[in-house]
């Protein structure tokens, strides 16, 4: 059996046993059942469901991160007289092979404020991104585009 739907049926099973299905209950009987789970782990064949769902948690927590710089960043530029935006599109090379990942890289993009995927190249080697920071030096942001969302997308999904 999968173990995240053995999970998922855990957490369901506290929420009927405290006999109600709110979220918070779903997640706490979730954040339980991952504890026994965690403690029964040898019991299980080869499993990476451990391993991923910390590096799920790592990609939701640096998209959160993420989200508030930018968003601070978009505000400050809105909020005083002079403008610090150096809009431009960018070509970012992709490690991303599937089409999931491609998928998540670029909506994770498009869903932080101030930048925006435009699109993918007939190969999807490339994503078109367009920035509303991209400065005197494009190299930056496409490495940090990389070696951010990228890269935790890619080890979340492999």
């Amino acid at each position: 059996m999968n173990i995240f739907i053995l999970n998922a049926f855990l957490a369901i099973s506290w929420s009927a046993l405290i006999g109600s299905f709110a979220l918070s209950n779903l997640l706490i009987g979730y954040a339980i059942g991952f504890a026994a789970l965690w403690v029964a782990r040898p019991l299980f064949k080869s499993s990476h469901y451990f391993e991923r769902f910390w590096r799920v948690m790592r990609l939701i927590l640096l998209f959160i991160y993420e989200l508030v710089i930018s968003s601070f960043r978009v505000v400050w530029d809105v909020i005083t007289p002079t403008h610090l935006s150096r809009p431009g599109i960018i070509a970012v090379p992709l490690d991303a092979k599937t089409d999931e990942e491609i998928l998540l890289v670029a909506n994770l993009i498009s869903l932080t404020p101030g930048s925006l995927s435009l699109d993918v190249s007939p190969d999807r080697k490339t994503l078109y991104v367009h920035a509303m920071f991209v400065d005197d030096d494009p190299e930056t942001l496409r490495q940090e585009i990389k070696q951010g969302l990228e890269r935790s997308v890619i080890e979340a999904l492999r």
